[in-house]
């Protein structure tokens, strides 16, 4: 089995490599190709292209691996490892050009199933900051050379908090109840529009505390390293509001507990 200091290091040479195909595609002009779950959940060109070359990168380096991405499915693999790719979280800014998306790539070991894999290794980079944040399991999350830490407690005025509002108007209702019972322990809540940023942020410390409903394990499967590596907490709750939509609630150790029943009742 790779140490995972290695698939770490694979992941971010492939990252850069992808988020910089993003960019130059995001200058060249957004071509839509299709949409998802709901005529508001699209899929651009890039996302295609971007994930074909991580998976041709991926498959040269270590050909035994599985695959499961959000646009060509999953691809079971011989090694143990897989990985978990979001070629642009963040489609929908990406396509108006606002510049909150990122590449996220995961290596896991164990069934590619949520809440039964172990994440061995995760990087999220912005193509249009810069900034790329990674993990192995173990070794902690960085960025820049500087070790990350979540938030140990919000401040006085309240928790710095985000989450991600469904396309599927039929859960639109419920979305905005959970805000309203969030709201009393928060200072403000930030809807940036892209899972793996907003994990990414609670690992920096930056949000004390995010939640959202109907992510898929590639929305979270690098950012949840991210998180625990910078000593927080994540879980989730599956079938959350009645369409089969899972629940994931991502934050520090003074904070989970909290957060998790508010968004969960």
């Amino acid at each position: 089995m790779p140490q995972p200091a290695d698939l770490e290091s694979l992941a971010i040479d492939i990252a850069r490599e992808a988020g910089e195909l993003a960019r130059r595609r995001r200058r060249e002009g957004v071509s839509i190709a299709a949409t998802k779950s709901a005529i508001a959940d699209i899929v651009t060109e890039a996302d295609r292209e971007v994930e074909n070359l991580i998976r041709e990168r991926l498959s040269a380096a270590r050909p035994g691996d599985g695959f499961l991405g959000e646009e060509s499915g999953a691809e079971q693999g011989e090694s143990g490892v897989t990985w978990v790719v979001d070629p642009i979280d963040g489609t929908v800014n990406y396509a108006y050009g606002i510049p909150s998306y990122a590449v996220s790539i995961a290596a896991v070991t164990g069934a590619p199933v949520v809440g039964e894999w172990r994440a061995e290794a995760g990087v999220v980079f912005n193509p249009v900051s810069g900034e790329l944040f990674h993990a192995a399991r173990g070794a902690g999350t960085w960025l820049d050379g500087e070790r990350l830490a979540v938030s140990a407690e919000p401040a006085e005025a309240g928790a710095m908090l985000a989450t991600g509002l469904g396309y599927d108007p039929a859960t639109h209702e419920g979305d905005l109840a959970r805000i309203a019972r969030i709201m009393p322990m928060a200072r403000d809540i930030r809807r940036i529009g892209a899972a793996s940023l907003d994990l990414a942020f609670v690992a920096a410390g930056r949000i004390d505390g995010y939640y959202e409903r109907g992510l898929q394990a590639w929305d979270h499967a690098a950012g949840a390293l991210l998180v625990t590596e910078a000593g927080g907490r994540i879980g989730g709750l599956d079938d959350i509001d009645g369409f089969g939509r899972r629940l994931i609630v991502a934050a520090g150790p003074g904070l989970f507990d909290e957060l998790f029943r508010a968004a969960r009742d």
